[in-house]
C-alpha cells in the first residue's frame, strides 16, 4: 500500500485504543509510527502515575515536541498517536503542517476506564479519564474521521483507509500484490484489494457504522 501525502494523528481519551490502531494503521500503510507516551517530560509521567492531571501548561512541551517531528517533514509522512484533545493542542499541531488529518477513536467514560484500568504498569491511571473528557473538543470542520474506537481494530484502520483515498490523500495502489485471505488483517486486505480495483466504496459503505454523531462526521481540506 502506497502512503498517505499527509501526516495522520490518532487521537482521543486516554483507553481508546491509539496504540494498537496507530501501529496497525501505519503496518498497513508502511510508514513509521511515533508513540506520544515517548514525548512527555518526565515530570507530566510523575503527575500521571500520582493521578493528578495535566494541564495546558504541562502539556506545551509535549505537543512542541511532537510538532517538531511532524514539522521535519520526512517521508513517508507519519502516523502518531497523541491524545489532541482540544482545538488548540491540534492546531498547534497543524501549524507544523496544515494539512494533518485526525482519526478520532470516540469512547464513553466507562469503556475507557476499563480500559486504562486493565494496563498493568501503565503510568496513566483511570481515574484521569474523566478529566481528559472534560477537556475533550471533538473535531469541528477539521480534516479528519471520528469512529466509534469499541469497533474492532481492523475495521477502524479500513474505515481511515477509504476516508484517505476518498479524500485524495493516498496515492494510486495499482501494481501492488494482492494479500492473501489467511492474513490476520484481511479487513485491510479487502479494502487493500478493493481500492487497487477502484471499488473501495463498497468496503467503505460496510463501514459507515463506524463513524460517530453528525458533528464529528468526516471534515474536508478547505
Amino acid at each position: 500500500m502506497d502512503s498517505p501525502s499527509v501526516t495522520i494523528v490518532v487521537m482521543g481519551v486516554a483507553g481508546c485504543g491509539k496504540t494498537t490502531v496507530g501501529t496497525l494503521l501505519a503496518q498497513s500503510l508502511g510508514v513509521p509510527y511515533l508513540e506520544a507516551d515517548d514525548f512527555h517530560p518526565d515530570t507530566n509521567v510523575a503527575k500521571m502515575r500520582a493521578g493528578t492531571p495535566l494541564t495546558d501548561e504541562d502539556r506545551q512541551p509535549w505537543l512542541a515536541a511532537i510538532a517538531g517531528q511532524i514539522a521535519v517533514g520526512t517521508r513517508p509522512r507519519p502516523v502518531v498517536s497523541c491524545s489532541a484533545l482540544k482545538r488548540q493542542y491540534r492546531s498547534q499541531l497543524r501549524q507544523a503542517d496544515p494539512r494533518t488529518w485526525f482519526l478520532h477513536l470516540v469512547i464513553d467514560e466507562a469503556a475507557a476506564s476499563e480500559r486504562v484500568a486493565a494496563r498493568p504498569g501503565h503510568f496513566m491511571r483511570a481515574s484521569l479519564v474523566p478529566s481528559q473528557l472534560a477537556d475533550l473538543e471533538p473535531l469541528q470542520a477539521e480534516a479528519g474521521l471520528a469512529v466509534d474506537a469499541t469497533q474492532p481494530p481492523e475495521d477502524i484502520v479500513t474505515a481511515a483507509i477509504c476516508q484517505l483515498t476518498a479524500q485524495g490523500l493516498l496515492l494510486s495502489l495499482r501494481n501492488q500484490p494482492r494479500p492473501r485471505r489467511d492474513t490476520a488483517d484481511w479487513s485491510v486486505a479487502q479494502t487493500t484489494s478493493a481500492i487497487r480495483a477502484g471499488d473501495f466504496g463498497h468496503s467503505c459503505r460496510r463501514l459507515r457504522k463506524l463513524t460517530t454523531s453528525p458533528q464529528s462526521r468526516p471534515s474536508t481540506f478547505p
